[in-house]
């Protein structure tokens, strides 16, 4: 569309800037931060829609995929409506509540099947801090194209619509509270494993679902096949966040998550690009020196900064921030205590966030953010366990990431009718493709993933140089790692850019597809029940 095409009469333009005149002043000073008027807040806040068909409006953006009713009279019709339909196969919807062992614990599920094929492989998607799967709308489709695959996504235990059960921490130790605050989340996530009778699965996981996806493949070997983390939390280290006895950070990144323009990233027109652009500029050999250099100007001898500065742009830490951060005062709880304010707080976020999509997926997505962050507060409350003011990582990642895939599987012993059981020698891992992807805006720094590579690209080379190792276990091996930036995209890279994030992503599932394949014809995997 060009310009002339949106033009306005000068009498229509004056009209219109008059009204949006009028409706600033009607809401007050603080419109430029938080755009929904008192008004219309108060009307939201009293008739606002539940959290589960606020949840379905979204899904209902989804092209070609429906709804399975297998108890309908007239499902083999619709089925077949939808086969002739759908471009890229016979595709069905399920939503379910999963149950867990214990009092308020079930997990809110999300899958898509490919019907009339056999299921090869499955993708397992996680969603962010305070997120729901909801957030994930325009992948799902384009992620069920691979043949072969069945996919998943999770509502993470106390977020989304999955139940929430109270969030408590007995330990008394920093390392004691953040292991017993990740395995709050990850053991749920192996338990609705085993409910699925899933042996092995792809991962993916966004920011906080990211950072839990590594500590899940840590605490559980033997059952992924790839890690794909999209923008995670906790990647570098920080010292004063892993420290107990030092103070808090002083500055973070993490503030851009509320003052970014999504418009102004998804649609910029200028070349130079976001904080990320350098490493997708540099050559192969140039990018290790970025990406460590990040936050370090290169000065010359007039003092002028030569390389271009892959760090994104930190801020200070209000005091005030920090005390609410480690009080545990969730801003999900400013939700909840604003009362018919709500909604209009809360669209101080949507409204930069969401401002680049069309209005009805917009208002829809404002309406589902509202519906998740006014919950009863539950798996909220893991914020200061595991991440420090500004969302350093009390744990980080890079100190544990060289691991990931390299962790004992306990084997169960054998037996048979004839003899009692035999012991069975542990089987060690023998490594998995682990993805990082970034937005080329991201407030998340792509120079901790590229350290992260680093450290597991020399992991790598030690199992293959390692003399104990057997020549099957270096046939199996299948370590290695890769930095992807999304252009035109900031933190929730999958839905600014959805088109690249969906293609890199559906690039992975079919490389992963082709591992099995290959394995299974070396008989180093077992077949599956098509191959038998």
């Amino acid at each position: 569309m060009s310009a002339s095409d949106t033009t306005l009469p000068p009498s229509s333009s004056r009209a219109t800037q008059t009204k949006a005149e009028k409706d600033s002043k009607a809401r007050g000073a603080g419109s430029a931060f938080f755009p929904l008027g008192y008004k219309e807040a108060a009307q939201q806040w009293w008739s606002s829609v539940t959290a589960r068909q606020a949840e379905r409006n979204v899904l209902s953006f989804i092209p070609f995929l429906r709804e399975a009713t297998a108890d309908n009279a007239s499902t083999a019709s619709q089925l077949s409506d939808l086969a002739n339909a759908d471009p890229f196969g016979h595709r069905v919807w399920r939503q379910t509540m999963v149950p867990l062992s214990g009092k308020d614990r079930a997990l809110n599920e999300f899958s898509i099947e490919r019907v009339g094929e056999q299921v090869d492989d499955t993708l397992v998607m996680l969603h962010g801090y305070g997120a729901g799967l909801g957030f994930f709308y325009k992948n799902y489709e384009p992620l069920s194209r691979v043949p072969g695959w069945k996919l998943y996504s999770l509502d993470m235990l106390g977020m989304g619509n999955s139940a929430r059960p109270p969030f408590k921490i007995h330990a008394k130790d920093q390392q004691g509270k953040i292991r017993e605050a990740e395995a709050w989340f990850i053991d749920a996530l192996e338990e609705w494993r085993k409910a699925r009778k899933i042996e092995r699965f792809t991962l993916m996981g966004h920011s906080l679902g990211g950072y839990l996806a590594v500590s899940y493949a840590l605490k559980y070997p033997g059952r992924l096949n790839k890690l794909i983390l999209a923008s995670p939390a906790g990647i570098p280290e920080d010292p004063w966040a892993v420290n107990a006895a030092m103070p808090e950070p002083e500055e973070s990144a993490y503030g851009n998550e509320f003052t970014q323009d999504q418009e102004s990233i998804v649609n910029r027109e200028t070349p130079e690009g976001g904080a990320n652009t350098a490493f997708i500029q540099a050559d192969p050999k140039d990018k290790k020196a970025i990406a460590s250099s990040a936050g370090k100007p290169n000065n010359n001898s007039n003092g002028t900064n030569t390389k271009k500065d892959t760090a994104p742009p930190r801020r200070p830490i209000p005091g005030w921030i920090s005390w609410l951060w480690d009080a545990n005062v969730s801003p999900f709880s400013i939700v909840r205590m604003t009362g018919p304010l709500g909604p209009r707080f809360v669209s101080g976020w949507t409204s930069r966030r969401f401002n680049h999509l069309p209005p009805d997926e917009k208002e829809a997505l404002h309406t589902y953010s509202y519906s998740l962050f006014r919950q009863k507060g539950s798996g909220e409350y893991v914020l200061p366990y595991l991440l420090a003011p500004g969302a350093f990582a009390r744990s980080p990642v890079i100190n544990r990431i060289q691991d990931v895939g390299r962790q004992i599987i306990a084997q169960p012993p054998s037996s048979s009718a004839s003899t009692p059981e035999q012991p069975v020698a542990p089987v060690r891992e023998a490594g998995f493709p682990i993805v990082f992807l970034y937005g080329e805006n991201d407030w998340m720094d792509v120079a901790g993933g590229y350290a992260a590579e680093e450290k597991i690209r020399k992991r790598v080379e030690q199992a293959l140089t390692d003399q104990t190792r057997t020549e099957e276990e270096r046939k199996r091996e299948n370590g290695s790692a890769k930095v992807v930036v999304i252009r035109r995209a900031g933190h929730h890279l999958y839905i600014d850019n959805p088109d690249e994030f969906n293609e890199v992503v559906r690039k992975e599932l079919e490389e992963t597809k082709e591992w099995g394949r290959r394995m299974r014809a070396e008989g180093l995997l077992p077949p599956t029940p098509v191959e038998k």
